[in-house]
């Protein structure tokens, strides 16, 4: 019998590999299954991107660092949206999807016994990958009263002292909160006070929000923070694989040292896709947002149907629901799904803080989530 490593005692399968699986069963049976809970986008990249991609005819191994034409256009995008200015030959990593860099950052800064700090509730794949590097994930707890920010005060009781990285995700999933330039001022005072690397993951900041932030537009925030950040929502690529890490020269030259031990470089047609995509016009947004305005309202009916309440000001891809008291999240989301053949997410994925809450994808067409709402509205048990 060959035995796994320790690393994985405390480490189970991600949530959604599991219950698609059993999506995907239900669907074999016959069931009319309809998915609001997994936040891929259905919608089509711009056009000039599948051109570019479709026009490429370089298929050799790449730089790990990316084209000088994609670093620049990140670091030009930057500027334009978020007012950062970043150097492109040395402040922009080029990442194959934003979700390896969070791995690529906790080989890069942590050592076994060090600990981090994790949101709860907040992206699963920040405490399971503390749990496989064997660092010791320290979650921090979000409500709804603070709007989901960090207690700062909670903070300080803390013992900080074995503490390396404090990730944080605004605008947050899953709740949609977003941040503002206030809370981005206090985890750069925070992290510099602690000797803490602030890791900001940011990939919803362009869904149904008009300003969207960096937390690298605070004055000194590069001394102790990094930004993660996505094209698979901002522009429909999340198959694509393309996101970065930004932040200074020092902290993206380790995190390199990691990365060009991993991969073998990004394909040259999704690197001249992606820079397509960073010279979109401004429109592009705004037509997107509009599809989304529509399906967040239908989502918003069916969360009144189920006694739900939601902040309208919200940002992101998905719909956070406080649901009635007398239910659990685990009971009702099995409840949706077994009677009436809809997947939405309960709340615990994203941690004990989860606990009276569900996600909804914004992910379906108009057409599939009125469908939802119709099965819903003929049910005698919600």
């Amino acid at each position: 019998m060959i035995s796994v490593a320790n690393r994985l005692n405390d480490v189970k399968e991600y949530y959604f590999s599991i219950k698609l699986k059993e999506v995907r069963s239900l669907i074999e049976q016959g069931k009319p299954i309809i998915n609001l809970g997994i936040g891929s986008p259905d919608l089509s990249p711009p056009e000039s991107v599948t051109r570019a991609l479709y026009d490429a005819d370089i298929h050799g191994y790449q730089s790990y660092q990316g084209l000088p034409e994609l670093r620049k256009a990140m670091a030009d995008f930057y500027r334009k949206y978020y007012d950062v200015e970043l150097k492109f030959d040395a402040e922009v990593l080029p990442l194959m999807g934003s979700k390896e860099g969070i791995m690529h950052i906790s080989m890069a800064f942590l050592n076994k016994g060090d600990h981090v700090l994790i949101p709860d509730p907040g992206y699963p794949t920040y405490a399971s990958v503390s749990k496989l590097i064997e660092t010791v994930p320290v979650k921090y707890k979000l409500s709804e009263e603070n709007n989901w920010w960090p207690d700062f005060k909670s903070l300080e009781d803390l013992d900080l002292s074995k503490v390396k990285i404090m990730w944080v995700n605004y605008p947050h999933m899953p709740t949609g909160s977003n941040g503002n330039q206030a809370l981005f001022e206090a985890l750069v005072a925070f992290g510099k006070k602690h000797n803490i690397l602030i890791v900001n993951d940011n990939p919803y900041s362009f869904i149904l929000n008009d300003a969207p932030r960096s937390i690298l537009s605070v004055s000194g925030a590069k001394d102790v923070a990094i930004e993660l950040n996505s094209l698979s929502k901002t522009f429909n690529m999340a198959g694509w694989r393309v996101g970065m890490v930004v932040g200074q020269k020092t902290f993206l030259d380790s995190i390199l040292k990691v990365k060009s031990n991993m991969d073998s470089g990004m394909y040259f047609g999704i690197q001249k896709g992606a820079i397509a995509a960073l010279n979109i016009s401004r429109d592009w947004f705004s037509e997107m947002n509009e599809v989304y305005k529509k399906r967040r309202q239908v989502v918003w009916e069916i969360c009144d149907l189920l006694g739900c309440t939601y902040d309208k000001e919200n940002s992101g891809l998905f719909v956070w629901a406080r649901i009635p008291d007398n239910k659990t999240s685990e009971a009702l989301t099995d409840q949706i799904l077994y009677e009436h053949d809809v997947f939405v997410t309960p709340g615990t994925v994203f941690g004990n803080q989860g606990q009276g809450y569900i996600r909804f994808s914004l992910c379906l067409s108009e057409d599939k989530i009125r469908e939802v709402l119709a099965r819903l509205t003929k049910s005698e048990t919600l």
